[in-house]
């Protein structure tokens, strides 16, 4: 039986990979950072799988983990100061030469980097991965109304970013650790 479960664990987390890296990268904006976000969060939710109970959940219980660590590394890279290898320059699209057509990729990740973590957060539930209003508000631990209110000014400021338009003085950085209350 405990074999049984732990097929199945691994077939259906092996099964999240596409949606945790697309998760991982929406939030950090770099495809290094992110791949190791989601290993550390598959090697996390291996050792942690008897703690599951809701295995309708597993997708959630796994963007909540990756988030954890997520920050974490935010809240090391503010004590330590900000590290970054030229290695990890290589795979950043916004100082990559852009091709004749890769241009509007380019700007999407850049508009995208002048949101707010939760801001990310939501648009990436709401808009790529197509959850509804409620499973994102249980997943996040907010109120309804709360999504609500961060997808509206989300598509904004997105909106407002990729038009060209200059923040509002006092917008936070994504990477400030003050936009993670809530």
């Amino acid at each position: 039986m405990a074999e049984s479960r732990r097929e199945w664990f691994g077939k259906a987390l092996i099964a999240q990979l596409p949606a945790l890296r697309r998760y991982a990268r929406a939030l950090t904006g770099n495809a290094a950072l992110a791949d190791d976000l989601v290993q550390d969060c598959v090697e996390r939710a291996l050792r942690q799988c008897e703690g599951l109970r809701d295995f309708q959940r597993l997708g959630g219980w796994l963007r909540s983990i990756l988030h954890n660590l997520y920050i974490d590394e935010l809240r090391r890279g503010r004590t330590r100061g900000h590290e970054q290898e030229v290695t990890e320059l290589a795979d950043d699209l916004a100082l990559s030469t852009p091709a004749q057509d890769g241009t509007i990729a380019i700007d999407f990740v850049r508009a995208m980097a002048t949101l707010s973590v939760e801001h990310r957060q939501v648009l990436l539930l709401v808009g790529l991965e197509n959850r509804n209003y409620r499973d994102v508000a249980d997943e996040l631990g907010v109120p309804i109304g709360t999504v609500m209110s961060r997808l509206a000014r989300a598509r904004e400021r997105l909106r407002g970013a990729l038009e060209g338009e200059k923040p509002a003085s006092g917008t936070v950085r994504p990477l400030e650790l003050r936009e993670m209350r809530q």
